[in-house]
């Protein structure tokens, strides 16, 4: 399925939906793909390549960027006019070493980059990469950033090191981790082991 276009299936174009926004228009069937990765929706070309973390030095947010996301759910609608796509149902998102884990997740797609703008994601959102893990109720990755932001009750946990906040914002470059506590006075929780806080853990 190439990116762009949400149709149903006698190729009509449907309303664009957005996480959290109003429900799909009557009459709207969506494309229904169980459980297999959406080859067209590497969205970079392969010479991109992957370049693992440890490698990254030196290469831009902008180039990291340029590397395959691979997108599975259970159903998925694209929308042509917005460069979008929508999945839905155990959708699982994929790039290097990262994983996002939720169970909706709205893609904005660059035709003139030629790869994933932005993601948004909502509903037990988890983010894995290089033995941390974070968990929130949304998230938000902007790819030629590589910045992830997590919102909605942010738990980072690395080892025996745990982030508590409202929001968690990640520079995945940088390897570099932000938690604030949000407004109306919110706290930050860390709990810290002997060995340092967000230790990167050895290969």
């Amino acid at each position: 399925m190439a990116l762009g276009g949400r149709e149903d299936h006698d190729g009509r174009a449907e309303k664009p939906h957005r996480p959290g926004g109003a429900s799909r228009a009557k009459g709207m069937r969506p494309m229904k793909i169980r459980r297999i990765a959406l080859a067209s929706l590497l969205l970079a070309a392969a010479a991109a390549g992957y370049a693992p973390a440890e490698e990254a030095k030196g290469i831009s947010a902008r180039e990291l960027g340029g590397r395959p996301i691979e997108i599975s759910a259970d159903r998925v609608s694209a929308d042509s006019v917005r460069n979008s796509v929508t999945f839905e149902g155990s959708v699982v998102a994929r790039q290097g070493e990262m994983t996002l884990h939720s169970n909706r997740l709205f893609a904005e797609y660059s035709k003139e980059a030629g790869a994933i703008e932005r993601i948004e994601a909502e509903g037990d959102v988890r983010f894995v990469q290089e033995g941390r893990e974070a968990r929130s109720a949304r998230a938000t990755f902007f790819n030629f950033e590589q910045r992830v932001v997590l919102s909605g009750g942010a738990n980072l946990r690395q080892g025996e090191n745990v982030l508590q906040g409202e929001t968690l914002t990640i520079y995945l470059r940088e390897n570099r981790s932000v938690v604030t506590g949000g407004e109306g006075g919110g706290r930050v929780k860390a709990v810290i082991n002997p060995k340092g806080m967000m230790e990167r853990p050895s290969k």
